[in-house]
Parts: C-alpha cells; structure tokens; sequence
C-alpha cells in the first residue's frame, strides 16, 4: 500500500499467475508484491516469471493508466519531480 503512495510506482499485490498477467497487461505495474504466507516457494516463482515476462498491453489500457498519472500528478507537492 505504502509503495503506491510513491510518485511513478504502480504496485500490484498478485497471487496467482492471472492476477500477475494482468496487472502488467491492464495497468502497467512496475513493481510486484507477494504475500509471504499466501504463496508457497513454487507458486512466488511461478508468479514472478509470469509478471515478468508480461509487458503492458497499451491500446484501452492506455487510458486507465492515463488516468492515474493525472490522479498522481494533480497530488503531487510543488517542486518534486
């Protein structure tokens, strides 16, 4: 939770292989999450090569993740970044 209060991150807490898929796909996240004791060793694996290998979708996700840099930028202090 704290990560996405970071100017420029977009976390995404994923739990399986479909939830990596798309948060890459859909909204671009650039940095992955995993809950310690909600996944097994083979499972974190299995997701971190999926969230890796996924790359942003764009096309009408491209809005989405438009929208939340605005979202972003409207709340950002004056003077950072």
């Amino acid at each position: 939770m704290a990560a996405n209060k970071v100017p420029g991150i977009r976390a995404a807490l994923c739990y399986d292989k479909a939830s990596a898929r798309n948060s890459r796909e859909h909204n671009d996240s650039n940095v992955l999450t995993l809950g310690g004791r909600l996944l097994t060793r083979t499972q974190a694996e299995e997701v971190v090569r999926t969230w890796i290998a996924t790359s942003f979708g764009g096309g009408r996700h491209q809005g989405r993740v438009d929208k939340i840099m605005a979202i972003e930028q409207r709340y950002l202090k004056k003077g950072t970044l």
